[in-house]
């Protein structure tokens, strides 16, 4: 029975791929774990590929998937996720700014302190400024929205009992969402553990300050998607009542008017004479699309299929 599945996404790192296998293998076989390496090679440009061929060969533990390209972290972290069979999963980046120290730590956390997510916490960071400050502001905003009081929604370095990622699909940008995806699906014993940050020893960032915008457009999609997946005509629903009755209101009151002036004997205005009659129309118009978009989106919800976005062009070492 395995204990542990370490999942890790990789994207050109084919320099740290050797140290930091050796070092998972060695924190693991020094506390007696049984375990599981998951590399996930996401379409790098490199010879990561190679190098986990390689190591895999060496050591049955190590395990890998290759996509055919690029599909993103999410991508890899949900592959990892649906062939993990370990009693705890833990997620770290490939750079070596995850300490594989922090394992046994995390592990305790979910096992005895019976917690479904433990999410990391960089509190001292070797990133430049212009990391750390965009960072604060948007993990203060994510906390204020999601209500998970969490100091680093993005870090890497996180653990989950096994039945949380065999119950929650990520895709796009979601992997930043996970501990809220978990809370929405159940799961929602949520706690953080302070984590080493290491400072980076071989190449380069491969994440930019777009990343931050990405996460705001990402956090109101999983928002909006957790209300409203199950139920879209509520939200489409509402918006167009407003809009239908706000036009209706609006030519019930032009009728009036020119009925009311044409009783007291008073010039009045053709009601397709006045801007505010368009206004009305517009209103309708908007009010019955947003019905019709409510309808679809219904249909479309009750015929939905969980389609994977991601190829897998080859895999080593896992059993079927």
């Amino acid at each position: 029975m395995t204990q542990i599945s370490v999942v890790v996404p990789v994207f050109n790192e084919e320099e740290s791929l050797p140290e930091l296998t050796e070092w998972i293998s060695r924190v693991m076989n020094d506390h007696g774990f049984s375990y599981e390496v998951i590399l996930i090679n996401d379409g790098s440009t490199d010879r990561s590929w190679e190098s986990i061929q390689k190591l895999s060969s060496q050591n049955s533990n190590l395990k890998g998937l290759n996509f055919t390209r690029n599909f993103g972290k999410s991508a890899a972290l949900d592959a990892g996720f649906r062939r993990a069979v370990g009693d705890v999963v833990i997620t770290m980046d490939a750079d070596l700014q995850d300490s594989p120290d922090e394992i046994p730590g995390l592990y305790t956390m979910v096992t005895d302190d019976g917690l479904d997510v433990v999410s990391g916490w960089k509190k001292e960071r070797h990133d430049p400024i212009s990391k750390t400050i965009p960072s604060k502001f948007f993990n203060g905003v994510t906390r204020w929205i999601s209500g998970i009081q969490l100091h680093d929604f993005n870090c890497g370095l996180k653990a989950y009992r096994n039945k949380v990622v065999k119950n929650i699909h990520i895709y796009g940008e979601m992997h930043r969402y996970i501990p809220l995806l978990s809370k929405w699906n159940g799961f929602g014993k949520i706690g953080e553990k302070i984590v080493q940050h290491q400072p980076r020893k071989y190449g380069y960032s491969k994440f930019g300050l777009e990343r931050f915008l990405n996460g705001f457009l990402d956090l109101i999609t999983v928002s909006f998607v957790h209300r409203y997946k199950k139920k879209p005509m509520h939200f489409f629903g509402l918006l167009g009542s407003f809009s239908f009755l706000s036009g209706f209101l609006i030519t019930a009151w032009l009728i009036f008017e020119k009925i009311y002036g044409l009783s007291k004997g008073l010039k009045v205005r053709e009601i397709v004479d006045q801007p505010l009659f368009f206004l009305a129309l517009v209103a309708l118009i908007i009010g019955v699309q947003l019905f019709v978009t409510g309808f679809i989106a219904e249909l479309m919800t009750s015929n939905q299929s969980k389609e994977i976005e991601y190829k897998i062009d080859e895999e080593l070492n896992f059993d079927f």
